[in-house]
Formats: C-alpha cells, structure tokens, sequence
C-alpha cells in the first residue's frame, strides 16, 4: 500500500500528512501535522531561501531557520554500508538523542534502508509541534567520475540521473530498489512519505579537482544549460553547467509529488571560489565549482550553497597567511575563522550552510591544524571543545547552518595514511584507533569489552569475566607474580600483578613476538640476547609516561616512506634484521612536494602516534580519559593496546603485516599464532635491574595468548555517548535562530 494525501487541515497552509502502510506494521501510523504554506497549484513548501537566509514556515509565518544538525551514516560495527545493518529500533532510539542534544536536522549522504523513512515518519508522528527535520544527499557516480574525468560522460551521467530519480522516490515513498550485491546501495520497498519531513537536498559529493577541470577543458561546447526550474548563469563552466542540470533534474522529479525545498550541490574547500596563495599542492587550488554559476528561475523552495570546511585541510589552513588576519573570542590568530568570514562574504546574495566540520577522537592523526585542531590525536572531551567553538563561530558569521560530521562512529572507514597497512574487506570487523576517519562520530561505537574491562588500576573487573574470555600466562620473570590477557575488537588487555608496588622511577617493558624476526637484541634489554625476536616494544614509567615501539626493521613507516619511497632518510642499520633499534610509531600527515605538483617545495612531515596516556578509562569515573591506555595502583598494573600498534593489519582473522619486502605500496600480511608477551623491570640505578640470569633468554617457550577469529556476526561493541556530546548539546541548546534573525 503506498501512502496517500488527506484533505488540507483546517488552517491555511497546514498539511496533514498520513505517511505509513498496513501491509508493513499491521496497522496505520499515527497522523503527523507538518505545518506548509501552499503556493501556486497547490505546491506545498516548508522551507525556503530569501536573500542570504533560509526560513521555516511556523505558526503561520515565515521565520529564520538555523540548521543545527548532525550527519548520519549508514553503518554499525561489523557491517559496511548497505548491508541494511541498522534497525528501526537503533533509529528510534537514535532520533530521540539527536533531537535532545538541540539538533532540528539529519543530513544523510545517499539512499538509506526503508527503516530510516520509515522510521523518521513513526518518530515525528510522536513528535508533531516538533518535528525532525532531514537533509536529503544524493550520491554521486564518485570513483567513476574520478577515473573517467568527464562528467559529461553519457555512461556517468544517466547512472547520476538514475541515482537522483530513485533518491526522490524514496524519500516520498514511491518506489521499490531491487538489490545490487557489493555495490553498498540500500534497497527495499519505500512505502513510507517522508517527503514533509525533508528540509532540503544536497546534490553529490566532494568533487575532484582534476576531474572537474577535465570535464570543463573536455567540453568546451557547453556553454549553459535552462532548464524548467535551475539554469546556469553567466561565466558558468561546462561542469557548473552540468551541475546545473542535476540540480533541475532533481526539482522536476520532486515537482511531481507536490513539494518544493531548497536545493544545493555539495561542494568543499578544496574546489571552492576562493584564492588560497599559501596553499602548497596545485590541485587543492587548480579550479573552482562556483554555486553562484547557477540560479533558481522557478523554484520557490530557492537554492543555497553547501560546503565542507575542516581546519587541518587543505594544508593552506595552517601555511597560507592571508587566512591569519582574524582573532577568534580567545583573541587567537583563527585561520578556520578567516576563511569562513571570507567565504560568507562571497556568497553574500545567497544562503550558505557548512554541512561538514568537526575533529575525530582518535589516537591515530592524518593532518596537523592550526590550535591544535588536527585531524585526530583528540581525547573525546577535547573533540567537543572543537566542535563547539567551530559551531558557534559558524553561527556568529551569519551562515544558514552547522551540520557537524558526524552522529555514530563508523568501524569501516579508512584513512590515506592506514589504509596501506589494514585489510578493506574486514575493516569493519575491528575498532582501528589509528584510522581518524572511523572516529568522527557523537554516538562512540566502543570495542566489546568498553563496558567491562576498565584501565583504571583496579583488577576487580577482570574477575567479572567469564573463563573463556581471559588468560593466564604462566611464566616465572622477576617482578612480576601473574599475568593475564584478554581482548577484544579494539584492543590487547594485560593485566599484571606485580611482585612490588609499581614504582614510577623504574621502567617496565612489555616485548610482543607475532612471528619469526625482530630484534632479539636492544638497549633497553639491558643485555640480554633472546632467541626469537620481538617486533613491537612497550616502555611504561619513569613518570607517567608511556610509549609503543617497534623494530626498525619491521616498522611500515620506515619501510614505505624511507627505502620504497625514499621520503624520509633511513640509517642503512635500522633495515638489518635484529637492529636492535626499536623506534616510535608514526604516521605520515604530509607527503614532500615538489614543483611541478607544488607551488614550492614542501617538506615531509610524521608525527608520532605511539603515546600510551596514563589514565582512566571507566566512563562513570570524574577523571575519565578516552585515551587512556594505563595505570597502575599498588601492585596492579593495567594496560590495553591498540591492535594496530602490535603490527595487526587485521586481528579479526589473526592477520598481522609480515616482513615482507613486496617493492609496492602495499604491505603483505600474514595469520599468526598469536602473541608472545615478555616482561621485564629496569630498576632505578640506585636499586640495579632485574635480570633473568639467563645467557639467551627463551621467549619461543614463553605461553602464547591466542584467540579464534571472528567474522561480522560476532562482533560486539559498546554504544555510548561520549564526552563531546555533552558538550555539542549546551552548545546547541545555546543557539536558537540565525546570527543577527529573531
């Protein structure tokens, strides 16, 4: 049964809409009222643009509408997108946390499952004086247009204009999306109109620049494009040309159900209108998609532009100093307010909404910002501190809306500088802490064990594990009575009992062994020889201070940026088996560039990512650290260890990166046993060091923690606000209308 129109409400401009169907509850939804005024032939609009505004028709009357809002995904832990993972319930619940935080709008990228309409109509049925808003996406054909460069493509394009069509037809409920397996498109029966609920449409994606500059310098025949509702303007390009037919394309197919709203195409810095002279790399400036290159010529919803803005990217943020002119309400030079004070002025004939900003909660870090503000390396207390200040400073520049990236944390996502050293078909299998990408997200999605399992000294909560989900390593090393391990989806637990109370002033070494090679050999062995090699290193004390190591001739990073890329120098020693040199680990945020690719040379740039807080991590404790990896209390020691500082490129099938010299890109992997722990205490030079008296120390014969792989359906994983949702709420709750509207 599809959904169908009643009769207008007793006022003028009130729609009542019933959006629901029998043959998929069993019974009809409650009624829901959305408030429209009614222009033309009977053509319902909710929102719409006027001048450099957009407004909501409420309580008769046409008012400033802020956007405050959160972008969603389309996934949970242990599912990519399109494997239709999410439920209505999550949803349901999902929808009532958004809306308390102060959030009016949902911005989602692409076609979701039913379940979301269906969902979004059930929930504002409950919800009528205030209903949740959503900004529809439509995703564009993006790896095609990447690899083909011409938008005009005719094999492209209809796949867009199939895409736009069947976008509409879902959020009205009018269609039925047969499966495509691997393509990670939803599908179903759309039965739900969700239509009344829509805020807006947001065409495609983040444009390639090379693409873009193809297409335009491919086509030198199109010169404009008029359509029924959008056209170009003058000085268009042929592919703001093309935009420009999509963007019509998508009002025409809405028109037919008797519904206007406000239009945009998605854009972001990187081929935004403005000059960025400071910027290193030529293709983050080479071209433009300028949104005021097209205009509405019968569209009383109007038309708005949409950008991405992030302050660590591009590089320009944090080299180019004509965006270090304003100081932001802590009296700090502010590129990320410059640049949002330069853009607004440019768009100063229309509306324009950042419908992407934020930072992620990660250990791992991909660029570096100015304030701190990078893309990763935050606790989630410093990630809503961001966030907010890049809200209210959205707001305070007279801009249309904030929609913060993102609501949940996404398991699959991948980042340019971890993807080589992961496994793509199982990302989402496991919580990767140095992939930024996968940590955006208000909702955490914390690994199986978050609940249990707290790094806070105290070893009461080991013992509420079952038998099966921990072990005892048997093993006799001076300073130490027990050790046991665990983990989990994000993390290697070890809990050890120590023979003393933890001593700051000494130093305690955890080696890790996962398969033949490694230094057998180091400094911090304090003269040891081993028999089997370790190839990751942790040094805890001395202070608070924590730190993950890795043999030299193991480590990815040397390997991938110093012998095969040969962007970082590399001591000829540190690639010799046993090199006894064991090094931070680091992620690369910026890669050397040179003219042609650059305007100058620009230099090489890693940080290191390998820092273990000392900290608490129970969410119920005032000192409360998301990063914090351990702590000790009298004779207790607690530690977790991210997956990927141990080497894993997948813990999910026991996939750890081998020694492999491939000469590409890439990194080989290989399954392990499992993992070898071998502890020892450096002692303080007044009480001398532990030693095992042992000419060459045994590790092949130390127990070996092992674990079974799991697959999507035994993944768990923890839901829980984190710390920066708080955060964003009191922000949120702060803003009310647009800066300078009623």
């Amino acid at each position: 049964m599809k959904k169908r129109f009643l009769s207008s409400w007793a006022k003028l401009g009130v729609v009542v809409v019933l959006a629901g169907a029998a043959a998929v509850y069993g019974l009809l939804p409650p009624v829901a009222k959305v408030e429209s005024a009614v222009i033309g032939e009977g053509v319902r609009v909710t929102f719409k643009t006027n001048g450099t505004q957009i407004e909501q028709f409420r309580s008769q009357q046409w008012q400033p509408y802020f956007a405050k809002g959160v972008n969603m995904g389309a996934a949970v832990p242990g599912h990519f997108p399109g494997e239709l993972a999410i439920t209505a319930d999550d949803y349901m619940r999902w929808f009532e946390m958004i809306q308390d935080m102060g959030a009016n709008v949902i911005r989602v990228y692409t076609i979701l499952q039913p379940e979301f309409y269906e969902s979004l109509v059930r929930y504002n049925a409950k919800h009528q004086e205030q209903p949740l808003f959503f900004i529809q996406g439509v995703w564009s054909p993006e790896e095609e247009l990447i690899e083909g460069k011409n938008a005009y493509d005719p094999v492209i394009k209809q796949r867009f204009e199939k895409e736009i069509r069947e976008a509409v037809e879902a959020v009205y409920g009018n269609i039925e999306l047969q499966a495509e397996p691997h393509s990670g498109k939803a599908s179903g029966n759309y039965l739900f109109n969700a239509g009344p609920y829509l805020m807006g449409w947001i065409i495609g994606t983040e444009w390639d620049p090379v693409m873009v500059d193809q297409t335009n310098k491919g086509n030198p025949e199109v010169t404009a494009y008029k359509g029924r509702h959008f056209q170009s303007r003058s000085g268009a390009s042929p592919f703001e040309a093309w935009l420009a037919e999509m963007v019509d394309l998508t009002a025409v197919t809405e028109a037919k159900h008797g519904w206007q709203h406000p239009i945009a195409f998605s854009n972001w810095v990187t081929t935004d209108p403005l000059e960025h002279p400071g910027e290193p790399l030529v293709a983050e400036d080479m071209v433009s998609v300028d949104p005021t290159h097209i205009e509405a010529v019968d569209w009383d919803a109007g038309y708005f532009a949409s950008y991405h803005v992030y302050p660590y990217y591009p590089d320009f943020f944090t080299f180019d100093a004509s965006f270090q002119t304003m100081k932001n309400d802590r009296g700090e030079i502010d590129s990320y307010k410059t640049y949002l004070h330069k853009l607004k002025a440019y768009h100063n004939e229309m509306p324009i909404m950042i419908t992407e900003f934020g930072v992620p909660a990660s250990q791992g870090i991909a660029h570096t910002g100015m304030l701190g503000r990078n893309q990763g390396g935050h606790d989630d207390k410093t990630q809503g501190e961001m966030d907010a200040e890049m809200f209210r400073q959205i707001h305070q520049e007279g801009y249309s809306g904030a929609i913060l990236f993102t609501w949940q944390d996404e398991w699959f996502k991948k980042t340019w500088n971890t993807m080589k050293y992961d496994i793509p078909d199982r990302r989402a299998y496991w919580y990767n802490t140095l992939t930024n990408e996968s940590h955006f997200g208000l909702l955490g999605m914390y690994p199986g064990k978050d609940d249990v399992l707290h790094i806070d000294g105290d070893d009461g909560d080991w013992d509420k594990l079952a038998p099966k989900d921990k072990t005892r390593l048997d093993m006799q090393v001076e300073g130490f009575d027990e050790l046991w391990a665990a983990h989990d989806e994000g993390y290697l637990y070890v809990l050890a009992k120590l023979s003393e109370p933890f001593d700051s002033s000494d130093n305690y070494y955890f080696g890790f062994d996962t398969m033949p090679g490694g230094n057998r050999h180091a400094p911090q062995l304090q003269g040891r020889t081993l028999d089997e090699g370790l190839e990751t290193l942790l040094e805890l004390g001395r202070g608070d201070a924590g730190r993950m190591m890795v043999a030299s001739n193991y480590d990815v990073h040397t390997r991938m940026y110093g012998k095969e890329q040969q962007m970082l120098d590399v001591a000829p020693e540190e690639l010799e088996d046993d090199s006894g040199i064991f090094k931070p680990w680091k992620l690369v945020v910026s890669y050397l560039l040179e003219p042609p690719d650059a305007r100058a040379k620009h230099p090489f740039t890693d940080i290191e990512v390998g820092e273990m807080l000392r900290g608490n991590s129970n969410p119920d404790d005032p000192n409360y650290h998301s990063k914090a990896m351990w702590q000790a209390k009298g004779q207790v020691l607690e530690i977790r260890i991210p997956w990927m500082l141990l080497g894993f490129s997948d813990p999910s099938s026991l996939q750890a990166i081998n020694y492999e010299d491939t000469g590409t890109k890439s990194f080989a992997s290989s399954v392990v046993d499992g993992i070898r722990i071998m502890p020892w205490v450096a002692r303080s030079d007044a009480k001398g060091s532990s030693s095992t008296g042992e000419a060459t120390y045994p590790v092949s014969q130390l127990p070996l923690y092992t674990w079974s792989r799991w697959e999507d359906v035994d993944v768990r994983y923890v839901e829980r606000p984190k710390q920066s949702y708080g955060i964003m709420k009191q922000a949120m709750h702060e803003v009310q209308a647009p800066a300078g509207g009623s």
